[in-house]
């Protein structure tokens, strides 16, 4: 069995999209993943990948968000 710890969960304002991240445990100290759960409307996306891809996504998504005008839409709040 694996344990699922929510970290983060925001809305997009633009598109309504839910935006959930969780990590995920596996029983016996095993591989833990970051869970990444996309909902719209009633469809949902669930993706696990390991800490060194999320490190790679994360670091490209901050070199795009920083090469954006800075007049755009203020991120969202993190609930």
């Amino acid at each position: 069995m694996s344990t699922l710890t929510p970290l983060e969960k925001w809305t997009i304002p633009v598109t309504g999209q839910v935006i959930e991240l969780q990590q995920l445990d596996f029983e016996g100290g095993g591989m833990r993943l970051l869970r990444t759960r996309i909902r719209e409307k009633s469809r949902f996306t669930v993706f696990d990948i390991d800490p060194q891809s999320a490190r790679l996504w994360g670091e490209a998504l901050v070199r795009w968000a920083q090469a954006q005008p800075a007049h755009q839409t203020q991120p969202p709040e993190v609930s």
